[in-house]
């Protein structure tokens, strides 16, 4: 009797860690709004089978330019998972990663204001799978987000890093 609940009771603190892990938790607000709008651009496309969720980011940057106005640039990895498309209780332990497809390599750039996602200038969102992710693309993601800023008078994103 002892033993089993010994056995529940660390089941319960590894979940609870697990839980307390999950590196979307981890994220700045502003930059889960970036996170959740590229989620939602991968899930609006009917081409795409998997449910995703946030493994890592690779580089983000941030620039107030006063007045509550933000610029936030976003580099980060999407992993499918082994539930389906359009779920959303998506916790690690409801939606393990499956580790037979591709990664998702996303960069998003956008302004907020007031912690809210302008509507202007649109919001860029970029996500293709990693193998297919090409140096002209990469070139193509910053040059684009270094305009967005250059046309509002900002300074360039992607010269400050956070």
């Amino acid at each position: 009797m002892a033993a089993g609940l010994l056995l529940l009771v660390c089941a319960g603190a590894v979940l609870y860690s697990a839980e307390a892990q999950d590196p979307y938790n981890e994220l700045g607000d502003l930059h889960k709004k970036g996170v959740d709008l590229a989620l939602e651009q991968l899930n609006s496309h009917a081409m795409v089978q998997h449910h995703f969720r946030f493994l890592k980011s690779l580089g983000k940057s941030e620039i107030e330019s006063g007045f509550g106005v933000r610029y936030l640039y976003h580099h980060f990895y999407l992993k499918p998972t082994r539930c389906a498309k359009g779920t959303t209780d998506s916790t690690p332990q409801s939606c393990p990663f499956r580790n037979d497809r591709p990664l998702m390599d996303c960069a998003v750039c956008y302004k907020t204001s007031e912690d809210q996602i302008e509507p202007n200038p649109k919001p860029y969102v970029h996500c293709i799978q990693k193998p297919r992710l090409t140096e002209a693309m990469k070139t193509t993601r910053i040059e684009h987000c270094k305009k967005m800023n250059y046309n509002s008078g900002a300074p360039t994103l992607l010269a400050v890093q956070s």
